[in-house]
């Protein structure tokens, strides 16, 4: 693995950790501002720094980093420019369970490519080990997203 490669995979795991920190933030309605400030920066930077990859054409990795900028575009501007004033406390929540989402959808992706035990049970990716894997994944970040919406009123700062 190389140093770019190692940077990069540092940065998805700081900003997966510290986005489960915010989403118990959000489900027991904590602003966690130090914890938000560092998912938010670290999602961002892990969506620039996968563009740096050697790409040949528009891949499904290009089209989730482009999808994750914009969910994260929203989330911020909803968290500091509108300071979750209206609809932009569910926007900021949405898009922040949808980014942390994709970063652990990534996760699970390369755990079954690079983890020997799970790359058995799913060598194509396509089998139903993976399938299933993914579909536990979403149906919780489903119910998080649920669950957050409805819980996230945070006094005012």
């Amino acid at each position: 693995m190389d140093t770019f490669t190692r940077v990069h995979v540092v940065i998805s795991l700081i900003g997966i950790l510290s986005g489960l920190i915010v989403l118990y933030g959000m489900l027991t309605a904590n602003r966690m501002n130090g914890w938000t400030m560092l998912f938010l920066v670290t999602t961002v930077a892990t969506s620039v720094t996968g563009f740096g990859f050697p790409f040949h054409g528009v891949t499904p990795a290009i089209i989730l980093g482009v999808l994750s900028l914009i969910v994260l575009t929203a989330a911020i501007a909803a968290r500091y420019v509108f300071h979750l004033a209206g609809s932009g406390r569910w926007i900021y929540v949405v898009g922040s369970v949808v980014a942390l989402y994709f970063n652990v959808f990534v996760l699970v992706v390369q755990s079954f490519l690079k983890i020997p035990a799970l790359h058995t049970l799913a060598p194509k990716g396509s089998e139903p080990p993976f399938a299933i894997a993914q579909g536990i994944v979403l149906v919780l970040f489903v119910v998080a997203a649920i669950l957050s919406v409805k819980r996230f009123h945070p006094v005012p700062a």
